[in-house]
């Protein structure tokens, strides 16, 4: 058979991701401080993005500016000069503020740098770039911490430089992460003198720091009040069987009587299992920004509204772009302005497009679980994400990507969506089935009012099937585990002792 070249013409279909469709596909993923910084981004890199002014910020700021006279006593361009302080008190300046000369002392960079009160730019005090938040002092992280003991506490340089590379082993909670063997082998020090070195840093502030496990952090804490005694030793030692509440167990390894063992476990409670937590994060955690807000309305349904705050805003400068297009004549200008001009376009699209979405997923969500607004979280309907998606006309994976990491205002707290997509438990008889979290915070209400008799998982099982749900022993167990709701035995033991320390 011959080979020859020939050319064919066929039609076909096929879906191609564009790099502006995926990235609308992150936007939707993306949380409120994502989405904020991925829009600072777009502002710094295209010049015909701008940030959108809302109406009442500017109105207020206007405000605020007629309200202030121009000439203010801190004012830069104040009314009282020197020439019209001479005329109207027929004095010089000089004669009556001596110490004052009338100009505005402008401070060097340096100076400036250091004296925040000066304003910025050797500007006078008061003035409007002033910064209270500048003069705060920036908190103390866990290094800085330890590193000050560490130049108070050791002067070998020897031996500061393997603390300082001890300290870079520590995580946020004050373990140590990193093998001292490691550490020596790196540094080319002996084992010993590491370990001598550990030795002093577990002395260090907070107590319990540089230790490598619970047990450790624990002793290091009970050595520094005199309380590590052999029968404390061997509790530290068995954290699994007080993690069972094996009180029996205990009593036979400490040698000590149940009243020694619950003041034992009461000192236990007592110490910091995560020392170094107090100087993790740097800062206050940031507050959660709710995407959706839901109130009540006036005819008896749910006002479903977007977050402004939670929305970026941004406008294309239709006006720039047409002054600079219009001046330029190279082509790469052009192509330039034109490509961002389009990036523009579409970025403003994208964000109205996903403010749309979440709002008509919310709308969806509220109208599904409305008797959960009125009535609280018994009345919380199984639902999953497609018959969200079916109801609003969108694809599964849409929803999805829309209810993660997005937060909802009701009048009964904050909520992400995801939290009002659960599975469904059937009911015992031909009811509607129930919801697993709903089923979850009964589970949790049988155990906190039990009676005198704790309530086995059977027992639960059986009043659970009474109430109508139908759910077997297994589920109940692993919602008990899921809430750290510890087993009856366990519950039965510690009551006993609570029962035995009230006496």
């Amino acid at each position: 058979m011959a080979l020859a070249a020939k050319l064919q013409l066929r039609q076909s279909q096929s879906l191609v991701m564009t790099p502006q469709l995926m990235q609308s596909i992150r936007l939707l993923q993306m949380t409120h401080v994502e989405l904020e910084r991925f829009v600072e981004e777009e502002i710094e890199r295209n010049p015909l993005l701008e940030r959108a002014e809302t109406g009442e910020e500017t109105g207020d700021a206007g405000a605020a500016a007629e309200a202030v006279p121009t000439g203010e006593w801190n004012g830069t361009e104040a009314g009282w000069s020197a020439e019209t302080m001479s005329e109207v008190f027929d004095s010089s300046l000089e004669n009556m503020f001596p110490d004052d000369p009338g100009t505005a002392v402008r401070l060097g960079p340096d100076l400036s740098a250091q004296w925040k009160s000066a304003g910025t730019q050797g500007a006078p005090a008061g003035g409007d770039d002033f910064d209270l938040e500048e003069i705060f002092a920036s908190r103390i992280t866990l290094r800085d911490h330890i590193a000050e003991q560490i130049s108070v506490t050791i002067t070998d340089p020897i031996g500061r430089l393997i603390a300082h590379n001890l300290a870079d082993g520590l995580d946020e909670a004050g373990y140590l992460r990193d093998d001292p063997a490691e550490i020596a082998a790196q540094l080319g020090a002996g084992d010993d003198a590491v370990r001598a070195i550990l030795k002093t840093c577990q002395t260090f502030e907070p107590g319990g720091i540089f230790a490598r496990d619970l047990a450790e952090c624990l002793a290091l804490q009970l050595t520094r009040r005199d309380r590590f005694d052999p029968a404390m030793q061997a509790l530290v030692g068995n954290l699994d069987l007080l993690a069972r509440r094996d009180f029996q167990a205990l009593k036979r390894l400490c040698g000590v009587d149940e009243e020694d063992l619950l003041e034992m476990m009461a000192e236990i409670r007592g110490l910091d299992p995560r020392p170094g937590a107090a100087f993790a994060g740097g800062g206050v955690a940031d507050a959660i920004v709710p995407d959706v807000e839901v109130r009540p309305a006036s005819d008896g349904s749910w006002s479903v509204e977007l977050n402004s705050d939670a929305l970026p805003c941004v406008l294309v400068d239709q006006a720039y772009f047409t002054q600079v297009s219009g001046r330029t004549t190279n082509p790469v200008e052009k192509e330039f302005l034109s490509e961002c001009l389009q990036n523009a376009n579409w970025l403003t699209r994208s964000l109205d497009q996903r403010a749309r979405t979440i709002l008509k997923v919310a709308s969806e969500i509220v109208r599904q679980q409305d008797a959960f607004l009125l009535r609280g979280i018994r009345h919380l309907r199984p639902l999953n994400l497609r018959t969200v998606a079916e109801a609003i006309g969108m694809h599964e994976s849409t929803v999805s990507r829309v209810t993660g990491n997005k937060y909802m205002l009701t009048p009964r707290g904050v909520f992400e969506l995801r939290y009002f997509f659960t599975a469904a438990i059937a009911a015992s008889g031909e009811g509607e089935a129930h919801s697993a979290e709903a089923v979850r915070d009964r589970i949790r209400q049988l155990v906190e009012e039990e009676p005198e008799e704790v309530l086995s998982d059977d027992s639960i099982v059986d009043i659970l099937r009474r109430e109508g749900v139908d759910i077997a022993r297994r589920t109940v167990a692993k919602y008990r585990e899921s809430m750290n709701i510890p087993s009856s035995v366990q519950r039965r033991r510690e009551r006993r002792a609570q029962a035995v320390a009230s006496r």
